[in-house]
């Protein structure tokens, strides 16, 4: 591990790899931030999985931000190499990484950047990062351990000094996007209810949704009902079963862009969700949440913060049965979920609406 200080370095073009989840690049903005505050005249080039390209596309921090289709025509280890050669004659002087799969330690060494930070787990980081830190996965909240990476460069964060919370800027394009639907609602306050997610045993079972939706509407609630490609029929489901016969329910499945849903969330008076991409989307925002924890814990670290946030989970000895979630539960009953009743959240998201 080279332990050569770089605070007093200066770097002028900067590359960060979040090739995660949705909800990862949002908890990596923190460090962006502070990473531009370090390094002002530098160029900050972000690379995300593709398909999120737009929703940080207005980030004010970000020079560029780049698609990487890593389940597409990117996937294999050539087409990284073709990436990382392509990307060496750039001219990149420091490559930071939070993701830390054999692909992306594959891609900072094919970049070639003279410094490159990247966590000392697994043990193939060894060969691709110039400067390793400890994730401190079991220590620390997961907007801190991305900041460990920062350690080298002067800038931290821990439990002691929290980072700050994320700024998100949305295309102009996205908030009228927002705009046109918000315009057009009924008075009343706004609940969102988000209730999908790419792991089936993080969702909170679909008649509970329903449950919410209904004293909602019962309670002079605006529900909007957002749910991504592939989630159409639950929430037209969920929307059924609401029985709202008001015309205050309007369902919105498949019918954004993830930066307009971005921009429609921030919109809302409160939101309802699971673990999941749009959670950080809301939470983010500084949007009054309550989130359904189920085979993840808060403990993970990757939970929504902020005064206005609320994690409703259960204590089970199987929870967290996992770092993600699973197609099925793996002990038969999905308890974890299905004992977080409508009752309690309704309690929590009520004072939310101020209905």
């Amino acid at each position: 591990m080279n332990r050569i200080d770089l605070s007093t370095r200066d770097f002028r073009k900067i590359g960060l790899w979040q090739t995660a989840f949705l909800g990862d690049a949002v908890l990596t903005l923190p460090f962006i931030q502070a990473l531009k505050a370090r390094y002002p005249g530098a160029e900050i080039h972000y690379f995300v999985r593709a398909g999120l390209e737009g929703l940080f596309s207005a980030q004010r921090e970000l020079t560029s931000v780049r698609g990487f289709a890593k389940r597409g025509n990117q996937k294999s280890l050539f087409a990284a190499r073709a990436l990382g050669h392509d990307l060496s004659l750039e001219g990149f002087d420091l490559w930071i990484s939070p993701h830390a799969s054999l692909r992306s330690a594959f891609m900072a060494r094919s970049v070639g950047a003279p410094v490159r930070i990247g966590y000392h787990q697994p043990w193939y980081n060894w060969l691709a990062y110039t400067h390793l830190v400890d994730r401190s996965f079991s220590r620390l909240e997961e907007i801190e351990r991305i900041f460990q990476l920062g350690g080298p460069l002067g800038i931290f964060a821990d439990k002691a000094t929290p980072a700050p919370l994320p700024r998100l800027d949305l295309t102009d394009e996205a908030k009228t996007r927002a705009a046109e639907i918000f315009d057009g609602l009924p008075v009343g306050p706004k609940l969102g209810i988000h209730p999908g997610s790419t792991w089936p045993t993080k969702c909170w079972p679909k008649e509970h949704f329903a449950e919410i939706a209904r004293r909602a509407l019962d309670a002079g609630a605006v529900v909007l009902l957002f749910a991504g490609p592939g989630e159409e029929a639950l929430a037209a489901h969920i929307a059924n079963a609401a029985g709202d016969a008001s015309g205050r329910l309007i369902n919105l499945a498949n019918m954004l862009t993830i930066p307009a849903l971005a921009a429609c969330l921030g919109r809302l008076d409160a939101c309802l969700t699971n673990d999941s991409g749009p959670m950080h989307l809301t939470w983010a925002q500084g949007v009054p949440l309550a989130a359904c924890f189920g085979p993840t814990v808060r403990s993970l670290g990757f939970f929504p913060r902020g005064q206005h946030s609320r994690v409703l989970e259960t204590a089970l000895d199987c929870r967290p049965c996992g770092l993600h979630g699973h197609k099925a539960c793996p002990l038969g009953h999905h308890n974890c979920m299905k004992d977080i009743s409508p009752d309690r959240v309704w309690d929590v998201l009520r004072p939310m609406l101020g209905v």
